[in-house]
């Protein structure tokens, strides 16, 4: 029982920061799956210009979910910095998951709509890993030297 307390009290700010990233992500991914559907068969849109403008409204979503929410207790940075950072970042990340898309699509010819799906997820998935490494190591960095004695704000009750 005390070796789970110790790594939890260790991991605890990783564990906290993974599970609100998680969250955010999974909403912006049904943002993107959905938009990208919508706009490549819906509005016939082709499979690139679908991806990009689906994830586009999605990192913006994220942008926000991940900046006042998940990682909200790193205060070590300022809005413009960590914009231009997150943008950059998610926009190699769309290259990342494009890149998938394309080479299903135009590599492989493959045109159904499975295979658009599974080249767009496991393009998100890849994606993800990048951006999350990104966010902690560049974007939302912690103030000072807090590094070494992360601590979360406590969450606010609502009472």
């Amino acid at each position: 029982m005390d070796l789970l307390r110790d790594l939890y009290t260790r991991f605890r700010v990783l564990i906290h920061e993974v599970a609100k990233f998680g969250t955010v992500g999974i909403l912006a991914f049904f943002i993107t799956i959905g938009g990208a559907n919508a706009l490549r068969y819906g509005a016939g849109l082709g499979p690139l210009t679908s991806v990009t403008l689906a994830t586009i409204v999605a990192t913006v979503f994220a942008f926000l979910g991940n900046k006042l929410w998940a990682f909200r207790h790193r205060k070590g940075s300022h809005w413009g910095r960590e914009s231009v950072l997150f943008f950059v970042f998610n926009g190699i990340g769309l290259l990342i998951q494009l890149g998938f898309v394309a080479a299903t699509r135009y590599g492989l010819g493959l045109e159904d709509k499975f295979s658009y799906n599974v080249a767009n997820i496991v393009g998100i998935g890849v994606a993800t890993i990048f951006r999350l490494y990104c966010y902690r190591r560049w974007v939302f960095l912690m103030a000072d030297d807090a590094l070494q004695q992360e601590q979360l704000e406590p969450e606010p009750s609502g009472r």
